[in-house]
């Protein structure tokens, strides 16, 4: 069996890259192109993005962000601000090549591991010499749409349909649009209050300009205040939404229903038939948010790939410690929190 050649992807690969992605069973559209442009734009760090041809026709590839902090720790993430990535290919042997042309580059960067976020062929993760470490805990939700959104409509429960209603009888109005700045005024305080560095506002900006008409930015507004905010990504057949927020003290209205509402109608009556909700804890509160429209839940397949003789320690007591600090982050003034929240989420992974 011929080997693959094997090379990393460039500007004028993008096409391609794409249209092999897109007829990929196991992509989404964090998969494409775009999101390589956005993080470097953005943040600053380098896709490192592995193809694999045969007879000069892709049959595999494997995005991968080189991240860490200076002076620090380096790693590879496929793909970072994301639940799922990794490598897509035709056959086990083609991803079997990508994963060592991958350790390799890791390697020669100093890179002392590999977060792969999405499945392994069973053949490859048996045959690998190197140690890694699998993490199934979260769940991602996944709707399968009907072909109109009135069909979709019919299919909610009386109670869901008018919590609906209810968020458009207090006033509230949906619209697609791209005023960044009503954006981030709602997803900035809203990250505040869950007691989460933000993104930055560029990061924001760049996703949304690189990835053109396969992204749409929804915007809840009463009056002419914003109150709702969520930016959905197509591509294929699929629908995702990476971010959606509302402001805590205007929830009794329920603008998050009537945000999800226009987006999943907007994707029913365009003929896609996957809606990705995102991830979450199994029987927590966003996993009942989002079972009540239908989604249901696909195990997330988390990798770490260790470079060194051993694997990362885990801490058992991280979730405490993040929970603290949540705490105190939430304290915070907005404007600091805007300020320094940026700083801190280019480096966190998730």
């Amino acid at each position: 069996m011929s080997q693959p050649e094997i090379r990393q992807a460039n500007e004028n690969d993008q096409k391609e890259w794409d249209w092999y992605v897109e007829r990929h069973p196991d992509f989404w559209p964090y998969h494409l192109f775009a999101w390589k442009q956005a993080v470097e734009d953005a943040y600053g760090f380098k896709g490192n993005y592995l193809l694999a041809k045969k007879k000069s026709q892709i049959v595999g590839v494997f995005p991968q962000i080189l991240m860490g902090i200076p002076f620090f720790s380096k790693n590879f993430v496929s793909l970072p601000y994301c639940d799922v990535g990794g490598l897509l290919a035709d056959s086990e042997d083609v991803a079997k090549a990508l994963l060592d042309k991958a350790v390799s580059l890791a390697a020669d960067q100093g890179a002392m591991t590999i977060n792969l976020r999405g499945s392994i062929h069973p053949g490859v993760l048996k045959i690998l010499p190197y140690k890694v470490q699998k993490d199934m805990t979260k769940v991602r939700m996944i709707l399968a749409l009907p072909e109109t959104s009135e069909d979709l409509w019919g299919s909610f429960k009386s109670k869901l349909r008018s919590q609906i209603r209810k968020a458009e009888k207090n006033g509230l109005v949906f619209q697609f649009s791209r005023k960044f700045t009503d954006f981030y005024d709602v997803f900035s305080e809203n990250m505040r209050d869950l007691g989460s560095p933000v993104h930055s506002k560029k990061w924001i900006e760049s996703v949304m300009n690189k990835y053109g008409d396969k992204a749409r930015m929804g915007l809840v507004y009463l009056d002419q205040l914003p109150v709702g905010a969520g930016i959905i990504l197509i591509s294929g057949k699929k629908v995702s939404i990476p971010w959606a927020s509302t402001l805590q003290q205007y929830n009794r209205l329920s603008p998050n229903m009537l945000l999800y509402w226009n987006f999943l109608k907007f994707s029913a009556d365009h003929g896609y038939s996957l809606f990705d909700f995102g991830r979450s804890t199994p029987n927590e509160g966003t996993y009942r948010f989002k079972a009540q429209w239908g989604a249901k839940p696909e195990a997330l397949e988390w990798h770490m790939i260790c470079l060194g003789r051993t694997l990362p320690a885990l801490n058992k007591d991280t979730s405490k410690r993040r929970e603290h600090i949540a705490h105190i982050w939430q304290k915070l003034p907005l404007g600091l929190a805007n300020f320094a929240g940026p700083v801190l989420r280019k480096f966190i992974s998730l």
